[in-house]
């Protein structure tokens, strides 16, 4: 009888066990379930602004491309500015670019055997 007694104890407690670990399933089934579509739901929104963020950088990167370019275009125009503000490089460029020359002074122009004279790249 002890050996009987014994077992019936033991039985009874994984039965209630049992359904209480199908109920408990079923729950966390649930629950996860939950837990995916709200997850989901958090992704979809969480997807435009994580592009309009991607797309920033990208054209924040271009931006910044076009700064250093624009900077050292700025630095050759001021360097460019600096020159012209020599009187010698303004009288060559009048004597060669316009054809000027001083008071006194008398113009040649070489004249080739075909067709009209090329005037300097100014």
């Amino acid at each position: 009888m002890s050996a009987g007694a014994a077992a019936l104890p033991s039985v009874a407690p994984r039965a209630r066990g049992s359904r209480r670990s199908v109920r408990s399933s079923s729950r966390i089934t649930t629950r996860a379930v939950a837990l995916a579509i709200v997850s989901l739901l958090v992704m979809t929104l969480g997807i435009s602004p994580l592009r309009a963020y991607v797309e920033q950088r990208g054209r924040l990167s271009d931006l910044r491309r076009q700064a250093l370019g624009l900077e050292a275009e700025n630095a050759r125009l001021a360097h460019r500015v600096q020159e012209l503000r020599d009187p010698a490089v303004l009288e060559r460029l009048a004597r060669q670019c316009l054809g000027l020359v001083r008071p006194g002074e008398t113009a040649f122009i070489t004249v080739p055997e075909h067709g009209a004279p090329t005037p300097p790249a100014c």
